[in-house]
């Protein structure tokens, strides 16, 4: 039986009215391996929480040789827009009680370690838009390859009209004139994708290999709880009905949500602000038969906070954390990973 992981809470006093700005998160990972019928997984220990994603393997080399394996990490894709509301870790890098990420490259922080000792992954990176490759294009114009952040403004403000004129005949960019108050200004939008993938090639000798990979997950939200049905409004039980699908909601959360909820000119606010997580599993599968051990740990942050996701008899096994686990277990390849968090909001 799927069983939601929800922590209730005493009523509390009514919050502040919350707005409705969202950002979205981007789902990553774990390992991905060419396919090698000699390595199984023993275990899989996956930890997640609002600052730290950290996953603990063990593979087992079946065999009575080394096996040359290559490991690749793919990081989501990150794509450009105007808005450009997207949680990239690296622009939050002093969320929560997480550490600054040092290298502009290394965008969700990725650190690994085969054996105990630190893996020295290559980072291959690519520009894409409309499935065409314009990496090289990019790098020989001096434009970094992230469609964010200040050094991208930069560079692609220091451009000239005719290379500013084939980004756009491309579709790799946008631009477009306002005035806020200091005349005619100009705006250039990076419209391409960011793919990246770190790789590696490792020795599985026989017997037992531990392979810890860490990184910081990207957390999407709103600044409210949007998800609470009311009767007869269609909007917002069909919402209800996807938050139940997605993230296994139920009665308990709800009527935790209920009880501190404030009304005022017919509008009911409640004192937590949405945050997502996705972790996704269909990226892996390339060893051999199912995982012999598998542990899920998910960290809530806060005790004040609420958390729901989909899993098997999953329990609070401390104040801010539930667990799952598993023998012989195959993840779920029809359905990604999806956490809920319901962070408290402070009364003022």
């Amino acid at each position: 039986m799927r069983l939601c992981a929800a922590a209730i809470l005493a009523l509390m006093l009514a919050a502040p009215a919350v707005g409705n700005d969202t950002t979205a998160q981007l789902g990553t990972g774990g390992l991905v391996f060419v396919t090698n019928e000699q390595i199984r997984m023993a275990s899989e220990d996956l930890y997640i929480s609002p600052t730290e994603v950290r996953v603990t393997y063990e593979f087992e080399n079946t065999s009575d040789e080394d096996q040359r394996i290559l490991v690749a990490f793919p990081m989501p894709d990150i794509q450009g827009s105007g808005d450009f509301m997207v949680d990239v870790p690296i622009q939050n890098a002093n969320y929560g009680t997480a550490e600054p990420i040092d290298d502009p490259d290394n965008l969700f922080g990725f650190a690994t370690t085969f054996n105990g000792a630190p893996v020295d992954a290559e980072l291959h990176q690519y520009v894409f838009n409309n499935n065409i490759d314009y990496t090289k294009l990019l790098r020989n114009l001096g434009v970094p390859l992230e469609p964010f952040g200040d050094a991208t403004s930069d560079a692609l403000a220091k451009l000239d009209a005719d290379d500013v004129q084939n980004l756009t005949r491309l579709g790799l960019v946008f631009s477009y004139e306002y005035d806020a108050g200091n005349g005619a200004e100009f705006d250039i939008v990076p419209l391409w994708t960011l793919r990246s993938t770190y790789s590696w090639e490792a020795t599985f000798e026989p017997g037992i290999s531990n392979v810890v990979h860490t990184y910081r997950p990207s957390v999407g939200g709103t600044v409210a709880t949007t998800f609470v049905p009311k009767e007869g409004d269609e909007y917002s039980e069909a919402r209800y009905a996807e938050y139940v699908k997605k993230y296994c909601v139920e009665d308990n959360l709800l009527a935790t949500l209920r009880k501190q909820g404030v009304t005022q000119d017919g509008w009911t606010n409640y004192p937590y602000y949405e945050n997502w997580i996705s972790y996704i599993w269909s990226t892996g599968n390339n060893w051999s038969g199912s995982i012999g051990k598998f542990t899920l740990t998910v960290d809530k942050g806060s005790t004040d906070n609420l958390v729901s996701f989909c899993g098997e008899d999953v329990k609070k096994i401390g104040p801010t954390t539930f667990q799952m686990t598993a023998t012989d277990w195959w993840p779920p390849y029809d359905r990604e990973l999806e956490i809920l968090l319901l962070n408290k909001v402070e009364a003022e």
